[in-house]
Parts: C-alpha cells; sequence; structure tokens
C-alpha cells in the first residue's frame, strides 16, 4: 500500500495522506504504475460520463480537462522537452541530450502539447457509445510502459530513470503483460499495448539510446493516444 501511495503522489496531483517513504518504498513504486493509472483512468472516465450525458463534446472536454488536473500535466511536460530535444537536434546526439536537459520550453514542445491535447480531445469525442469504461484500462496499459522501458533500456544519467531501474523485476514485466493479454479479452485494443511499447523502446534506443524521466513521460502519452485510435478504430 504505501509504494501505491507513493506511486500516486508523484504521477497524480490527488490528495494522499502524508507517508514517510523510503527509497525502497520510492524504488519499488514503479511496479504500482499500472494500478495508479486504473486509478486515473476511472477519474477520468467519471468526468467524461457525467458531463457527456449531457453533450459528446463537452463529455470529451470534462475528460480532457480532469486527465491534465489529476496528472498535473506531467507526462504532457515530458513530450513537450522530447519534441524540444529532437526538434532542436538536427541529427546530433550530442545536442539533442543537452537540449534535453534544459527545463525551457520551446516551439516544438509547445507544438507537440496541442497536437496531443487536439488528439486526445477527437478520440474522446469519436469512443464509441458507452466506451468510457475503456479509459482505465488504456491508462493502466500506458503505465506498464515504464516498467518494460526501465528494464529493456539503459538510463541516460543518474535519477529517475536510473532509480527505478533497479525495482523492474522479469516477473513484473511477465505477470503485467498476462494481466493485459487477458484485459484484451474485455477490450482487444489492450493487445496492441505490448506492441506500441516495444516499439516506442525500440526507437528510444535508435535516437536516445536510452531513457530518462522525459522519455517515460513522453512515451505514456504517446501510448496512450495510440490505444485510444485502436479503440476509436474498432469501435
Amino acid at each position: 500500500m504505501r509504494a501505491l501511495i507513493v506511486a500516486l503522489g508523484f504521477l497524480t496531483r490527488l490528495p494522499l495522506p502524508r507517508v514517510e517513504a523510503s527509497e525502497r518504498d520510492w524504488v519499488a513504486s514503479i511496479r504500482c504504475y499500472p494500478v495508479a493509472g486504473l486509478i486515473i483512468g476511472a477519474i477520468v472516465a467519471g468526468a467524461g460520463a457525467a458531463a457527456g450525458a449531457r453533450d459528446p463534446w463537452l463529455g470529451a472536454l470534462a475528460a480532457l480537462v480532469a486527465w491534465a488536473a489529476v496528472t498535473g500535466a506531467l507526462h504532457l511536460d515530458g513530450l513537450s522537452d522530447l519534441a524540444d530535444a529532437l526538434g532542436a537536434a538536427h541529427g546530433d546526439r550530442t545536442r539533442l541530450l543537452r537540449v534535453l536537459a534544459e527545463p525551457q520550453v520551446g516551439s516544438f514542445g509547445v507544438v507537440a502539447i496541442a497536437l496531443q491535447l487536439l488528439a486526445k480531445l477527437v478520440l474522446l469525442h469519436a469512443l464509441p457509445p458507452g466506451g468510457w469504461w475503456t479509459l482505465p484500462l488504456v491508462t493502466a496499459a500506458a503505465r506498464t510502459g515504464p516498467l518494460a522501458w526501465a528494464r529493456w533500456l539503459p538510463p541516460l544519467k543518474p535519477g529517475l530513470g536510473a532509480t527505478l531501474a533497479k525495482a523492474v523485476r522479469a516477473r513484473d514485466l511477465l505477470g503485467w503483460s498476462a494481466l493485459l493479454l487477458a484485459a484484451g479479452v474485455l477490450e482487444p485494443a489492450l493487445l496492441a499495448a505490448m506492441p506500441l511499447i516495444a516499439l516506442y523502446g525500440q526507437w528510444l534506443r535508435r535516437r536516445l539510446g536510452g531513457i530518462n524521466g522525459d522519455a517515460h513521460g513522453a512515451g505514456i502519452e504517446l501510448v496512450e493516444t495510440g490505444l485510444l485510435v485502436i479503440v476509436v478504430a474498432l469501435g
């Protein structure tokens, strides 16, 4: 339970009880990321379903606002940082890593955030009737990504990625993968989660040579959007 509270404290802006978390609790929290994703998705789905009963576009907007609010736009920040680095690098990996470490948001980052929010808004509106129930599954599936990436990819520098990599065990990946396959019975789109996670990890290995916190956040955003596209396409 302590590890879940730590995971929720990092991934969300939910009011939570204060806990004294050791480094062991912090490291172990990554194994609870999919559970935290399930909670995030339930909140987003609740907001969307409540407002969507009045108007579908209002429902999509309410869900999107809830999504950004409950996560504190944490993963959007990672997406913008990665976009800025890629846009400014011009094929130079050294420059890419230098820009990735800078805190400023540039034009590439702004465009990436705008396009991501627009894509999610349209996809939320396009969900099949009664499709709000799929959101907790989508957000949980996307948050299995950090477990895989932390296990597969070397950290770019000391920090979040290096710390969390210590906690991911082979049985964690196998367990969550098995649950994803089982959830695919309810929502076939989830069967695409692991291929999307693997493709993003392979792309990071080729372009960055490893992973950091920003790349984790960007990956969560991209996998969420990819799964929403498939949910809508199959709906």
